[in-house]
This record gives structure tokens, sequence and C-alpha cells, in this order.
């Protein structure tokens, strides 16, 4: 037996360790880089014109169509001429993933604060009000994913990126479960080849209110503004449109990606269907129905008792299916029925006027559909754009607003039977 513990403790110095001692180790890490929050909450201000290099949500309002640079900002682009959009300034807003303007105050995220800016000058952007801590702490996934994650420090600030460095620690003989940490959902950055922020909300209620893009997670009805979370909706009161107040949130009865408001409703797409809220009372959204499709990521719009779904594969969300679904919708909001399903390549983002329906079919391009017969659809292509990598759109009186992976452009669609681009402002490569 002494035999036996004198080999074991020899083992023991030997390995440099024993049942309490302590060990280092040099390891290639992801690091958090952070941003105080007294330097978040002091980072708004307008600079010069920025290049498109991460372009996300559209939204537009007046003469100008507002461009998300993913957790950057918001680019300004004048669409008061528009075969000759000019991009006249950045408005720097970290953490910015979605944007709505009601008259003349803009409402963003900023990481977890909800901002609100006069743009009645859109040359000199104000800061008029913050709610701070308004949304979940949320930490985006680093790009490299081959090495182990540092551990957060919410205390610090919030994390604006991630350097992969070595790094020698001390490490405790006992194994310690790692470390977990926030995954990217909330801020929905659009992955499968495009590069800026995934999320899609008519506004509803008010001329004074701008138009979004159908990947939005904002959305405006009378007085108030409404932000979807991962399963959570923000309601805030914007009587005074500077000013707004948080006004509560309220569950979902599921996992929401994209937000469409239309005629006194909200249309939620999800992973697996479309769920259909009334805003009778507009600060106790009332769950009425729903229509379920197989699992895939799918934003929707309404028109006319129609909705139109685009479902995607290749995804976080799962499923295999790539097609636009049309459903049927009872003048009370609560029956629905699928009218016909069409395949396409991969669709993301669409819009619907006047029966003129556009889809952004990822890297098959922009396609424009007469949607007057709705089992036949797509025997009614008016035009297609292939050579681009389409992302989301917004109709508007003859314009189409459409944001790609390869920039933003701008189309003239007044003639059904000349459909034509006649703007463009690329990203830098």
């Amino acid at each position: 037996m002494k035999t036996v513990y004198s080999l074991m403790l020899l083992l023991a110095v030997a390995f440099g360790f024993s049942c309490t001692d302590k060990y280092t180790e040099e390891l290639t890490v992801n690091a958090p880089v952070y941003m105080s929050f007294e330097e978040l909450r002091s980072a708004v201000v307008r600079t010069t014109a920025q290049p498109l290099v991460h372009p996300g949500k559209i939204y537009f309002k007046g003469n100008y169509l507002f461009i998300v640079e993913s957790l950057k900002g918001i680019h300004v682009i004048d669409v008061s001429s528009p075969s000759n959009p000019q991009n006249t300034g950045f408005i720097e807003i970290p953490g910015c993933t979605d944007i709505a303007v009601k008259g003349e105050s803009l409402y963003a995220d900023s990481f977890v604060d909800l901002v609100t800016i006069d743009i009645s000058d859109v040359a000199n952007p104000k800061e008029t009000k913050r709610i701070e801590n308004t949304f979940p702490y949320v930490a985006i996934a680093p790009e490299n994913q081959d090495y182990p994650c540092i551990e957060i420090k919410q205390e610090k600030g919030v994390v604006v990126g991630w350097e992969v460095r070595r790094e020698t620690r001390e490490i405790k003989m006992s194994y310690e479960n790692p470390p977990v940490y926030a995954s990217d959902m909330y801020y929905n950055g659009v992955s499968d080849g495009f590069r800026g922020a995934e999320s899609a909300s008519g506004s509803g209620g008010g001329a004074s209110f701008g138009k979004s893009g159908s990947m939005a997670r904002f959305g405006l009805y009378e007085d108030y503004l409404y932000i979807a979370g991962n399963a959570q909706l923000y309601m805030f009161d914007t009587g005074t449109p500077s000013s707004p107040s948080p006004a509560g949130s309220q569950f979902l009865n599921g996992i929401v990606e994209t937000m469409f408001i239309y005629d006194g409703h909200i249309f939620f797409g999800t992973p697996s269907g479309m769920m259909v809220y009334n805003l009778r009372l507009p600060l106790a959204p009332e769950y009425i129905g729903n229509f379920w499709h197989v699992t895939s990521c799918d934003p929707v719009v309404v028109q006319d008792g129609y909705a139109y779904i685009t479902l995607r594969a290749g995804t976080a969300c799962g499923g295999g299916v790539n097609r636009l679904d049309v459903v049927s919708i009872s003048d009370d909001y609560r029956e629905y029925h699928l009218v016909g399903s069409y395949n396409l390549i991969n669709p993301y983002g669409l819009g619907i006027d006047q029966n003129r329906l556009f889809i952004c079919d990822g890297q098959a391009g922009l396609k424009i559909y007469d949607a007057t017969d709705k089992e036949r659809i797509t025997s009614h292509l008016l035009a297609a754009f292939p050579d681009i990598r389409a992302y989301d759109v917004i109709p508007v009186e003859g314009f189409l607003f459409m944001i790609g992976d390869d920039g933003f452009y701008l189309y003239d669609y007044s003639d059904h039977t000349n459909i034509r681009q006649i703007g463009h402002i690329p990203v830098e490569k």
C-alpha cells in the first residue's frame, strides 16, 4: 500500500498539480469588445454620408428613404428625384437594427435602449428621448466560431464586436461548465448571404407614419409604437411623438420574426406560420387566430382580404421549403384558407400594391407579378431582375425601393408594361 501511495504522489508532482491545485493554459479565444454605457448614450450624431457596407432594413418617409447600416446607424437617402437618389448623410446609432418614423420623430433601437430622434431638419438630427434598458441585454455572436468565448461582463457595457487573441488563464482541476452566452436572435442578422439586419411592418392608423419593408419588427398604429422581440411585444405611447413612454409589454403565442400592421390588426410572421392579433384595445392586443405552415422563415404582407407569405429554407428557422403562400382572410380576420402555393428559389421580403406583387427571391433577384388571379400568380410575371441578390422592398405610388446584398435600387412601376430600374446606390465592396 505504501508503494502505491508513493507512486501516486510522484505522478502528482510530475504533472504539477494535486486535486486542489490550479494550472495555467494558453489558448486562442474570442474576447468581447465593449462600448461603455456612457459612450453608448452619447453616441447619436450625424456625420457626412457613409458608403453602404452592410445594409439592412429600409423605411420610407416623405422625400427620404432611411437604410439601416447593421448595428452602426442609418443612411439618409434623398429620393425627391427618384431617378437620381442621393446619399446625403449618416446618423450614427450603435446597435441599431430597426426604425420607424412618426411625424418628425424617428424611433430606433440602440442595443438595450430605445432612442427618439428629431428629424424635422434631417441635416441636423437631435436626440430628444432615450428610454434606457428597454430591451434584453443580448450579445451578437462572434464571426469566428472556431474558438471559445470569454465570459461577457455586462457591467462593462454593450458588446460591439469580438477580437481573436491568445490568453493565458488559470484553471482549476475540477471541471466547470462553460459560460452560456446570449444568442443574436434579437438582432436578427441577415444571414444566408445577406449582411444587414433582418426583420417587417406596415403602419396603420395615421398619415404621419412612414412605411417600412416586410422584414421589420417595428410598427406604428394610432398613438402607439410596437416592437417585436423574440416572443414578446413591447409597447410605447407616442401621443407626444418626441417623447414616447413605455406602455407595457405582452408575451406572444410563439417566436416572432416579422411584424406587419394592417387594418387594426398585427400579423406576425413566425417559423411555423402567421399569427394574427386584434388592436381593438391597442395596449392589450388580442390573439384571434393563426395560419400554420411547414417550419420556415417567413415575412407576411396583407392587402384587401389576402395575406402573402414567403417561406424560406436553409436558415436557422429550419425546413426545406422555398415558396409563396397566398391565404384568404375572412372579414373578421379569424378564418384563413390557403388559395395557392408557388415554388420560388430563396425568397425574403415582399410587397403588394394594387395587385402588383413584388418578391425578393434572394439570389434569383427581384420578381414582379400581377396578383389579380390568386390561383395563377406565377403565370403572370410582369418583370424580373435576376442579376441582383434581393432582400426587401417598399412599393409607394409607382416607385419601388429595394435593398439587396449589393446596394439600394429604385424602380419605376407606374407602367406595368415597362417596369424599369431608374436608380442605384451600390455597397462598398
